[in-house]
């Protein structure tokens, strides 16, 4: 993860895997600038994950163009709402605006693991 300190990289790969163990589903991340639009660049790299974009979700922040995407699968949506992710997106943006970047990268992992964790399966 470029721009990142070794630790900060390490501290967001341990967060997206303990996410994963509590929800069961895959977190991924892209921390940098998207090929075209946000949304598509978002898209595409779900649907990239093949079969298991079902059982995904992936976080794209643009940085340098402030800019923030959640994408959940079918059977992530199901544990996680479209309002929980815009209040996930929105408390993240805070920390982004604050110049906490992996702050709310992190807050976001986390958030979002908790609510899928807290719904079943």
């Amino acid at each position: 993860m470029r721009g990142l300190t070794t630790a900060q990289a390490d501290d967001i790969r341990n967060a997206l895997r303990a996410a994963g163990r509590r929800s069961g589903l895959r977190f991924g991340l892209f921390l940098g600038e998207p090929a075209g639009g946000r949304r598509h660049f978002a898209e595409r790299l779900h649907a990239a994950l093949g079969d298991e974009a079902d059982d995904a979700v992936v976080i794209l922040v643009d940085v340098k163009g402030r800019g923030l995407e959640i994408v959940t699968g079918e059977n992530a949506r199901r544990r996680l709402s479209d309002s929980a992710c815009r209040l996930t997106a929105m408390s993240m943006a805070t920390a982004f605006s604050a110049g906490d970047v992996v702050g709310g990268v992190l807050y976001g992992i986390s958030s979002l693991a908790q609510q899928s964790a807290a719904r079943p399966r």
